[in-house]
C-alpha cells in the first residue's frame, strides 16, 4: 500500500426497528494523523438490517473526496464476508449466485465500485462488546431510525422494564424494576442479582418479569436493553431453525424466552429518546433493588452459565 495516501479509520453500523421496517445507518470517520472526526447518519422508512449496513458502508466511502488508505471497521459479517470473500464469485458469474439471486445486488454493485477508488483493509468487530467507536456508531444509527409511536393496545398488558447500571460492562450487583399496567391499573415488581454481566442480566430480568405474569392476555413489553431486544426480534428465530446449535452463551435463557414469546403473543418495543412516565418512575426502585442484590443468593440455574468476563453474544 502507498504510505503517502491519507490514512482514514471508518466505523459503520446500521439496523432496523423492527426488521424489516424503519431503519437507520451511521458512520464515524477518523483521520489517523490528526484525530479529526466526522459523523454522518441517515435513515429509510422501509428497509432491512442488511441494507442499512451496506448503506452505511457506501455513504462512508462517498464522503471521501480523494483516494485514501482505509481501515474499515464493521460489526456486520454480512458486509465483511460479502466484500472480501463472496463478491469475486458474484462478479465472475455476472452478478449471479449459483442457485438464487443476489440479495441487495444494487448496493453490492455500488459498494464494489466505490471500493476500487481506495486501498481498504476490512476489519470485523463484535457488536455490543464495549468497543467505543462501534458503540457510538450503534447509538447514532439507532437514533437515526424514524420513530414510530407505539400505540397502546387496551386489550394487552403493558410491561415497562428498567435496569440499573446498564452502562457498567463488568459483572456487578444489579437491580431491576417493572411497571405492569393492566386496564389502567399499575403494579410494580422488582428484583436483583448479586453478580452478573449486563447482557446476562438483561435476559435474567426479562425472564423474571414474565415468570410472574400469569395473565394470558397479549403483552406489550417496553425495554431499553438493546442486546435482549435484538436477540428476541432478530436472532432467535435463526437459532431455533438451526436446531439451537447457537448461541454458545445463555442458550437455555434464550430458549425459555423464545417459548414465552411464542406462547404469550409478545410485542417487543425498544424505547429510545424520551421515556414514558411508567419507566421514569422506576429509577429509585431499581437503585433500591440493586442495594439489596449483593445479599441475594445466586440462582442455581444460572451458576453454570455465569459470565465472569462480562462477555457479549455474537450471532456468528
Amino acid at each position: 500500500m502507498q504510505s503517502d495516501l491519507p490514512h482514514i479509520k471508518i466505523y459503520t453500523d446500521g439496523g432496523c426497528d423492527p426488521n424489516p421496517g424503519p431503519g437507520g445507518w451511521a458512520v464515524i470517520l477518523v483521520d489517523w494523523k490528526t484525530g479529526k472526526e466526522k459523523e454522518i447518519s441517515g435513515s429509510e422508512s422501509q428497509t432491512t438490517n442488511n441494507r442499512m449496513e451496506l448503506t452505511a458502508a457506501i455513504e462512508a466511502l462517498r464522503t471521501l473526496k480523494n483516494r485514501c488508505r482505509i481501515d474499515f471497521h464493521t460489526d456486520s459479517q454480512y458486509v465483511k464476508k460479502g466484500i472480501t470473500e463472496w463478491i469475486e464469485g458474484w462478479i465472475a458469474r455476472n452478478w449471479q449466485r449459483k442457485k438464487s439471486p443476489i440479495e441487495n445486488v444494487d448496493l453490492w454493485q455500488e459498494l464494489h465500485r466505490l471500493c476500487q477508488q481506495h486501498e481498504i483493509t476490512w476489519h470485523w468487530v463484535k457488536g455490543h462488546a464495549g468497543h467505543d467507536y462501534n458503540e457510538r456508531a450503534d447509538r447514532l444509527a439507532s437514533a437515526a431510525i424514524p420513530r414510530v409511536v407505539q400505540q397502546i393496545d387496551p386489550s394487552a398488558i403493558q410491561i415497562y422494564l428498567r435496569l440499573s447500571d446498564e452502562d457498567v460492562r463488568r459483572s456487578s450487583p444489579r437491580g431491576w424494576a417493572a411497571c405492569i399496567v393492566r386496564e389502567g391499573n399499575e403494579e410494580v415488581l422488582s428484583g436483583g442479582h448479586p453478580d452478573i454481566s449486563p447482557n446476562h442480566f438483561g435476559l435474567f430480568a426479562v425472564l423474571e418479569v414474565l415468570r410472574q405474569i400469569q395473565d394470558e392476555r397479549p403483552i406489550q413489553f417496553f425495554l431499553t436493553h438493546k442486546f435482549v431486544y435484538d436477540g428476541i426480534v432478530s436472532w432467535v428465530a435463526g437459532w431455533r431453525d438451526g436446531g439451537w446449535v447457537k448461541p454458545e452463551k445463555f442458550k437455555e435463557e434464550w430458549k425459555t424466552l423464545d417459548k414465552f414469546d411464542r406462547q404469550r403473543k409478545i410485542t417487543w418495543v425498544y424505547m429510545r429518546g424520551p421515556k414514558p412516565d411508567e419507566y421514569n418512575r422506576l429509577g429509585e426502585i431499581t437503585t433500591q433493588a440493586r442495594a439489596k442484590a449483593p445479599h441475594l443468593p445466586m440462582p442455581p440455574e444460572l451458576k453454570a452459565e455465569f459470565d465472569e468476563e462480562a462477555g457479549t453474544l455474537s450471532m456468528f
